[in-house]
């Protein structure tokens, strides 16, 4: 006998659907899986067979023959343990064929024949909507995830037993519904806010500029200084994530299985920290069948650098593809895969290697060719894509003391908000082109001129402080960023004396050690 399942897999972070074939025929009992399966679905033949036994269902004494379709497709995971069980049963007649063609099956078995949940579930949720299933069978710790996707009808399960009962239509299951908008609201709200950062106006100035511009930004201090809680209060000031930007993250994260349980779709920017130590695997992705890594899980969020001259060399020159085209592309043997990575960066570092080149209140043990050095292992192309370099000073003691709540993320969003609004007017024939931050030297000559006297300013700066020919840009597009926050359609002196500020380590104070 011979019985077809529909499953779903997923390739990168697109679903797409799977023929679960199973033939049982005379012979030496015996279980072959093929259809290019890996170890997991190998392995999913012992789990199948306690599943079936423990639900009570008698497993057939035969050759059974699985082939997963299309058989050129590397299949991975154990979502495949479910649709196997179905099409065992249905080919020993234990299971009505009828429904089968209509629903697309996933899901991973426990010995005891219930089911434990699945990645992507999102992910083959819209690509059954897209090959216009009647629904979609999975377990029910994933049907409210899955049900954020319009238009298709999730069924969720807590066992073998039920998925049976209900194919055989000696059950009736209402189909799991959300309601997106509410899930998306109760999800948007932040645990943490700029009102708790006590001091630094002159950073938080700068982090307003990098979020109203999508710009980049690398902060400079000694340790205790609040760099790191700037930067977990960045993804706060952002814009709100659109309803399609969530849908889009919450796919990666799911994939990655990383998404939190209960948890139906992402409703804020990412925000990922990874340690100096990690691979150059680890933030791009990588593995035999390429997972996202950290540049892909901060897809639309922010990605923080904490330490940055401690990150191997190699790792933060992976960085450069990402950060020039908002996508990374990762090459394997057989499949090529390509994982959205549009992210803004925040990094942090210190002054020197004991932390206290400049800070009044410490004695720096370094000396300048320690300084040197170490500032160094940051390379130029890497540097060339950072807009904004800000010094974070130590507190004084009456600003640690303050009780005077600052300004909440709320009142600094909507600054930005309107920022980008005129940006998004601004560049909305231009492609790939979202914010100022994105603008190449043909675009900035354009959008970004200025006055004869902002010239002079300018002129002055790179004569003085040393700063370099790609500062010179990177000036121009804050600059417009400033304009825009104060709603002004012309870049004026005082904007540029502003951006000119936040070119750090482009200033030669490093090399006059």
């Amino acid at each position: 006998m011979l019985s077809k399942i529909i499953s779903c897999a997923t390739f990168g972070i697109e679903g797409y659907l799977i023929d679960v074939e199973v033939d049982l025929s005379t012979g030496l009992p015996g279980f072959t899986t093929v259809g290019l399966p890996d170890n997991a679905v190998k392995e999913s033949k012992d789990r199948v067979f306690a599943a079936i036994k423990n639900a009570g269902f008698r497993f057939p004494s035969k050759k059974i023959t699985v082939n997963l379709a299309p058989a050129d497709i590397k299949k991975e995971g154990s979502s495949f343990d479910l649709p196997i069980a179905v099409g065992i049963l249905a080919a020993s007649q234990s299971v009505r064929s009828a429904q089968l063609n209509r629903y697309a099956v996933l899901g991973e078995l426990s010995l005891d024949g219930s089911l434990r949940p699945i990645k992507g579930a999102i992910s083959v949720s819209l690509a059954a909507k897209d090959n216009k299933l009647d629904g979609l069978i999975v377990p029910r710790s994933n049907a409210r995830e899955a049900a954020i996707v319009e238009g298709i009808n999730v069924y969720g399960f807590d066992n073998l037993i039920e998925v049976v009962a209900f194919l055989n239509g000696e059950i009736d299951i209402t189909p799991t519904k959300v309601n997106r908008e509410e899930i998306f609201e109760a999800a948007s709200q932040y645990t943490v806010d700029f009102a708790e950062v006590k001091g630094q106006h002159h950073a938080k100035r700068a982090l307003e500029i990098a979020a109203a511009g999508g710009h980049n930004i690398l902060m400079i201090g000694p340790p205790g200084t609040g760099k790191t809680m700037l930067a977990r209060r960045l993804v706060t000031i952002l814009p709100r994530m659109t309803l399609e930007e969530a849908l889009e993250t919450t796919k990666i994260h799911s994939v990655a299985g990383i998404l939190s349980p209960g948890d139906s779709v992402l409703g804020i920017r990412p925000f990922r920290s990874p340690h100096h130590t990690i691979s150059d695997a680890g933030i791009i992705g990588g593995g035999h069948v390429p997972k996202p890594g950290e540049v892909s899980l901060a897809h639309n969020g922010v990605l923080f650098l904490d330490e940055l001259p401690e990150f191997h060399r190699n790792v933060l020159e992976v960085l450069r593809q990402p950060l020039e085209d908002g996508s990374v592309t990762i090459g394997r043997a057989k499949v090529t895969l390509t994982y959205p990575a549009r992210f803004m960066l925040a990094a942090a570092m210190n002054p020197c290697p004991c932390g206290y080149f400049t800070d009044p209140y410490h004695e720096c043990r370094c000396t300048p060719t320690v300084i040197q050095r170490y500032h160094t292992k940051i390379s130029g192309p890497l540097l060339d894509r950072i807009d904004i370099h800000i010094e974070v000073p130590s507190l004084k003691y009456d600003e640690l003391k303050s009780t005077q709540p600052g300004e909440s993320s709320v009142e600094i969003r909507a600054r930005i908000n309107n920022a980008r609004k005129l940006q998004l007017e601004r560049f909305k024939s231009k492609r790939k082109i979202y914010c100022n931050a994105h603008l190449g030297s043909k675009y900035i000559r354009k959008y970004c001129s200025i006055d004869d006297q902002s010239q002079s300013l300018l002129k002055t700066a790179i004569e003085r402080f040393g700063l370099s020919a790609r500062a010179y840009d990177k000036v121009l597009k804050v600059a417009r960023t400033i304009a825009d926050l104060e709603n002004s359609e012309n870049i004026k002196v005082q904007h540029i004396a502003e951006a000119i500020q936040y070119r750090s380590l482009d200033k030669n104070v490093w090399q006059r050690l």
